[in-house]
C-alpha cells in the first residue's frame, strides 16, 4: 500500500507515524515544504518572552526521526496539484527545482492551516510579523529583546499571549481586537472583564471594538490605522486567526463555505481512500454534535492517530471533541471547554449557565486562591455542554473533567453527584466542579 501524507505538523506527523505503526509494509511517504516537522507554534509566545528552555525542545519529531521510523520525507517539497479522485499529485523540490507527478492508494490531506491576512494597504511592510510557524517564530524573537514599542493586532489566545509577555518584558504594547473583548470567544464578560484590568495595570493599551484599516511604515517604526484611530509602534504583529489551508483541493472533496474538508468519523473524506486531519478539517464538536472548524493541536493529534488505525477500513471512530484550552496571563490561569453563553448564542442555542466564586481548598489554610467557576447547559435537556475556570492557582484540569462530562453527555443534576475527592490540601469538602454543577442543579 502507497500512502502520500501531505503537510508535516502535528495531523501529518502523527498520522504517518501511526500508520506505519499499525502497517509496518504500508509505503508512507510525507511532503513537506518547510525544512522542519512538529513545530509547537503555541509556544511562540514563551520563547518571545525567554520563558523556553531550548527551542529544539518546542519539536518532538525531526525529519531525520520519522525517517529513522521508516518514512520517507520529502522535505523542502511543495505539492502544487492533487488529482484526489485519482490519487495523484504533483510536487516541486524547492532546491532543484524538479517536479515529479506520482499516483497513490491513499492520501491523506494535513495541510494544517493558514494565517488569516487582510488585504490591507501597507501589509507588505517589513516592520509587520507573524505568529505561525517556525520561520514567523525566529524572525520575530530577532527583534523581540530591541524594539521598544508594539502593536499586537488580533486578542485571541496568541495576541492575548504576546501582548502579556512583550508587557513583562517592558515594552509599550497595544492590544488591538474587533470584538469589545479580549478573548472573547473563549470566556464570558465576567472573566474577561477581569484580565482585561490585568493588561491595564501592566500598561497594556487595549484597542477594543475597532478594525485595522491599514499599515503605514515610517523611518523609526510603523502606524497601524484602525476604525477609531491610529496607533504606533516599532512593529506591529499579526494575529487575528487562522483559516484551513486547503485552496488546492477546492471544487474535488465536501468542504464546509470555509474551506475545511468534512470526513466522517472514520477520518475519511467524500472521495474514497482520501483522508483528512488537523486545521485542514472540520471537527466533531460534542456540545452541539455538529461538524465546526476548531484548529487546536489536541484535536489535529488524535485526527491524525485515528488516520492510522482506519487506513485500512473503519475500525475506530472519532469521538469528537470538546474544544478544550487553557491560557495563563499575569499569573492567572484560564481554562475553558465547550461552549460559553456567548459562542452558544452564535450557534443560535438556548442555553442556562451558572457562576460561583470560591476558595479553591478547605478554608483552613494558611494560603488559599479564589476560583471562579462557569458551567454552561442546554436549558431543556439538562446536558453539559460548557465550563470556564479561572484563578491564581493552577485549575486547568478541571476544564478536562467537564470536558469528560461533555463528552459523556452527563446532565448537571448528574455531574453534581460525580464523585470527587476531598483532602484539605487540595479542595473543598464540595469540590468546585461539583459545587457549580449543584448551583445549576438547584436551578
Amino acid at each position: 500500500m502507497k500512502v502520500g501524507v501531505i503537510g508535516s505538523t502535528h495531523a501529518g506527523v502523527f498520522a504517518a507515524k501511526s500508520i506505519k505503526g499499525e502497517h509496518p509494509d504500508y509505503d508512507v511517504t510525507v511532503f513537506e515544504k518547510n525544512d522542519t516537522v512538529s513545530f509547537l507554534s503555541c509556544g511562540i509566545a514563551l520563547w518571545v518572552g525567554n520563558n523556553v528552555n531550548d527551542p529544539k525542545n518546542m519539536f518532538y519529531e525531526s525529519p531525520e526521526s520519522l525517517t529513522e521510523q521508516g518514512i520517507n520525507m520529502k522535505m523542502k517539497h511543495v505539492v502544487t496539484a492533487a488529482d484526489l479522485a485519482t490519487k495523484t499529485l504533483t510536487y516541486r523540490n524547492l532546491i532543484s527545482g524538479e517536479e515529479i507527478t506520482e499516483q497513490f492508494d491513499k492520501l491523506v490531506v494535513a495541510t494544517g492551516s493558514a494565517a488569516v491576512i487582510p488585504d490591507l494597504p501597507g501589509l507588505d511592510s517589513e516592520k509587520v510579523y507573524y505568529a505561525k510557524n517556525w520561520n514567523d517564530a525566529n524572525r520575530l524573537k530577532e527583534v523581540a529583546d530591541s524594539v521598544k514599542r508594539v502593536v499586537v493586532i488580533g486578542a485571541g489566545y496568541i495576541g492575548a499571549e504576546l501582548a502579556e509577555q512583550m508587557s513583562l518584558a517592558g515594552k509599550e504594547v497595544v492590544l488591538v481586537d474587533g470584538a469589545d473583548r479580549v478573548m472573547a470567544n473563549n470566556f464570558s464578560a465576567e472573566f474577561t472583564d477581569r484580565i482585561e484590568r490585568s493588561y491595564v495595570e501592566h500598561g497594556v493599551e487595549l484597542a477594543l471594538n475597532q478594525f485595522i484599516t491599514g499599515f503605514e511604515e515610517i523611518d523609526n517604526g510603523i502606524i497601524v490605522k484602525t476604525t477609531k484611530g491610529e496607533y504606533e509602534g516599532d512593529i506591529a504583529i499579526l494575529g487575528i486567526g487562522f483559516r484551513p489551508n486547503t485552496d488546492l483541493f477546492k471544487g474535488q472533496v465536501e468542504m464546509l463555505k470555509n474551506g475545511a474538508i468534512v470526513t466522517d468519523k472514520y477520518m475519511e473524506t467524500s472521495v474514497p481512500g482520501v483522508f483528512a486531519a488537523g486545521d485542514a478539517s472540520t471537527i466533531h464538536y460534542n456540545p452541539t454534535q455538529a461538524n465546526d472548524y476548531i484548529p487546536l493541536a489536541t484535536n489535529a493529534v488524535r485526527q491524525g492517530l485515528l488516520v492510522g488505525k482506519n487506513i485500512d477500513g473503519k475500525n475506530v471512530a472519532y469521538m469528537g471533541t470538546q474544544s478544550t484550552s487553557a491560557v495563563e496571563l499575569y499569573d492567572t490561569a484560564m481554562a475553558s471547554t465547550g461552549l460559553n453563553p456567548a459562542s452558544a448564542a452564535k450557534r443560535g442555542l438556548d442555553v442556562e449557565h451558572t457562576s460561583i466564586e470560591e476558595n479553591y481548598r478547605a478554608e483552613f489554610m494558611l494560603t488559599n486562591d479564589k476560583v471562579l467557576v462557569e458551567l454552561t447547559w442546554d436549558k431543556q435537556s439538562r446536558r453539559v455542554l460548557g465550563a470556564a475556570f479561572m484563578s491564581h492557582h493552577d485549575i486547568s484540569q478541571a476544564a478536562n473533567v467537564v470536558s469528560l462530562a461533555i463528552q459523556n453527555q452527563m446532565t448537571v443534576d448528574e455531574l453534581a453527584f460525580a464523585d470527587f475527592f476531598f483532602q484539605p490540601n487540595f479542595d473543598q469538602p464540595v469540590n468546585y466542579i461539583g459545587a457549580v454543577a449543584m448551583a445549576a442543579a438547584a436551578k
